[in-house]
């Protein structure tokens, strides 16, 4: 779980989530808006892809 919380795409992931929620709520509702969820949703999940691949390149040089 650490290596998630101190990841610094996750923690810009976090912080562009902020940013899309007050966007959501001050903002004109239209499809940029929609566009910025999916954007936030793909950066979330690359985000978490880059931690994972991470964690599991250093897993096999530990093997090695």
């Amino acid at each position: 779980m650490r290596k998630f919380i101190f990841n610094s795409s996750i923690i810009g992931a976090i912080a562009s989530g902020f940013a899309v929620i007050q966007t959501t709520r001050r903002g004109p509702r239209d499809w940029r808006l929609v566009l910025m969820w999916a954007s936030w949703a793909l950066t979330v999940a690359l985000a978490v892809g880059s931690v994972q691949q991470d964690d599991r390149e250093a897993r096999e040089l530990n093997e090695k």
